[in-house]
């Protein structure tokens, strides 16, 4: 809020103009393909968005359902499995904490690369090629959020904890009725975020989904593209299509995303 008697300088004024310029210009450039989606793919009528799901050839309508079972429990565990760890490494009392901690991270360094073909034989020893299975189980853990967990967990309140434990709570108790009850923002703003990228995901699928039954919504996607006479307007209508969920899923909880990265402690 601008003190009494404050008069912006021709200079300042100058500088907020180039920032609303700049601002603008990005914007425009950032909607600008979402624009293109939607005309070219939606423009036709909603005749394309149909002939979308009664193609033979690309079962579009299973795509949609295997990218939402997908995402949905990768969500669900990574947000049940990293939370436990995230809460153990920032309360549970353990001599090689750090150590534990210092190992999870360093896996952040490995790139994806290196992992996917030992993963892709691992997947494929136990059968789970062209299975759901082979496209969820490996994406139940993070690094990352175990990371993001333990530095919230880190500044929740130990006297909320200590209230739950003088009620005779156990340490899974107050985890389970005192932490995450207080903790649903962050919650939400993780689950946004892994929500996203599970939905987004490409090659991991394009590789273990063999089998059409198991596509999900992007590799539907890259076949419509490399179909030998691709139909680019039902190309965009698919493509529109497929980010409802993920513009739906934002525009509820977008406003978590950033109460949920200044809780993580990370602000220096």
């Amino acid at each position: 809020m601008r003190p009494p008697g404050y008069h912006r300088t021709p200079a300042g004024r100058v500088g907020a103009v180039a920032r609303w310029a700049a601002l603008v210009v990005a914007a425009a450039l950032f909607l600008l393909p979402f624009a293109v989606l939607v005309r070219d793919g939606l423009g036709t009528g909603w005749s394309t968005a149909a002939e979308v799901f009664s193609g033979e050839e690309i079962p579009f309508a299973r795509s949609l359902l295997n990218s939402t079972v997908v995402a949905v429990l990768q969500t669900a565990g990574q947000l049940l499995l990293c939370s436990l760890a995230g809460y153990g490494l920032a309360r549970v009392p353990y001599r090689h904490a750090p150590l534990v901690l210092r190992a999870i991270v360093a896996t952040l360094m490995v790139p994806t690369a290196v992992t996917f073909v030992p993963s892709f034989v691992v997947v494929s020893s136990l059968g789970w090629l062209s299975d759901l299975r082979g496209l969820v189980v490996p994406g139940l853990f993070s690094a990352l959020n175990v990371f993001l967990f333990r530095q919230y967990f880190l500044d929740f309140p130990v006297s909320l904890e200590e209230a739950g434990r003088l009620d005779g709570l156990s340490r899974w108790g107050v985890f389970r009725r005192v932490v995450v009850p207080n903790s649903t923002g962050f919650f939400a703003a993780i689950a946004v975020i892994d929500f996203i990228g599970s939905w987004n995901q490409f090659l991991w699928p394009l590789v273990i989904a063999q089998d059409s039954s198991t596509w999900t919504v992007q590799v539907a996607l890259s076949s419509l593209l490399t179909a030998q006479n691709p139909k680019i307007a039902l190309l965009f209508a698919a493509a529109a299509v497929s980010i409802l969920p993920i513009v739906l899923v934002f525009a509820l909880l977008q406003r978590y995303l950033v109460r949920g990265v200044t809780e993580t402690g990370l602000t220096g």
